[in-house]
């Protein structure tokens, strides 16, 4: 596999990041629409920033909620090229793995094609694995299957085009209830911090170490009450079924919060 350190001197000033996706580039779960989404693909930059001075660093998500694979691929791929990004992150699949006819394979494979665009223009590219949404979501333990199959692809793409992994799957930290938003399928402002500086240390910025991986300090959240999950049902999975069965996704009609490479500044990486 490629080198994955990423250094100052690697890229010219200041630094392309474009960022594709779906919801957790996009933020769902730091912030809101009214106020404003950060998300993980923020708090990146804004790391990337704190170690790239002078001309600093220029920032685009393409990213928008609901967004299958193959719509990531088919609406963001060509706008991100045309931006010449330095450096990219490509987080899709969690949408299609929701989906009753998921194919492992397509989807991987749209995923392999990005890589392989975004790398053949000269692009850095990172990404992520998923965690089990079986032991935030009960009602979603059988996904389980999917969720390995999925992660193994995506392994050996990232390997065969040079890509860096954040590897989240392998670490239970990440299903923590505390880095989860009520809805348990969008990282909290705490999860996107983690995801963000995962991604970080896969690409070997500097000042960045493995410490996203411990557990988190003090005990966890109590066992969840048949009440407690009727509440969730009642509030997240009913809408979420709901759009399924009118052919809606969350982001019908929505467009990318940051189209074009704005500049970003430099903001301690908090989970605030």
């Amino acid at each position: 596999m490629a080198e994955t350190t990423m250094t100052e001197d690697r890229f010219p000033s200041p630094l392309r990041f474009v960022a594709l996706g779906d919801s957790q580039t996009e933020g769902l779960g730091d912030g809101d629409d009214t106020t404003g989404l950060r998300g993980c693909a923020d708090r990146f930059a804004e790391h990337l920033a704190l170690h790239h001075p002078g001309p600093g660093v220029l920032y685009a998500n393409l990213a928008i909620r609901g967004r299958l694979a193959g719509q990531v691929r088919a609406e963001q791929l060509a706008p991100a090229l045309a931006l010449r990004p330095d450096l990219a992150t490509v987080v899709a699949g969690v949408n299609d793995l929701l989906r009753p006819r998921f194919d492992p394979d397509e989807t991987a494979a749209h995923l392999e094609a990005m890589f392989a665009a975004l790398t053949g223009a000269g692009a850095r590219v990172a990404t992520v694995t998923f965690p089990d949404i079986g032991r935030l979501v009960p009602l979603a333990r059988p996904l389980g299957p999917r969720v390995t199959a999925l992660n193994a692809r995506i392994r050996l793409a990232a390997d065969r085009r040079g890509v860096a992994v954040a590897d989240t799957a392998r670490h239970p930290v990440v299903t923590d209830p505390r880095l989860w938003s009520p809805d348990r399928l969008h990282a909290s402002p705490r999860g996107h911090a983690l995801i963000a500086a995962a991604v970080a240390h896969a690409l070997g910025l500097p000042g960045t170490d493995d410490s996203w991986t411990r557990p988190l300090p003090g005990p966890p959240p109590g066992p969840r009450t048949l009440t407690s999950e009727l509440r969730w049902a009642t509030a997240f999975l009913t809408p979420w079924l709901t759009r399924r069965l009118r052919g809606r996704s969350s982001g019908t009609d929505r467009t990318a919060k940051r189209p074009t490479l704005l500049p970003v500044s430099p903001y301690p990486q908090t989970a605030r």
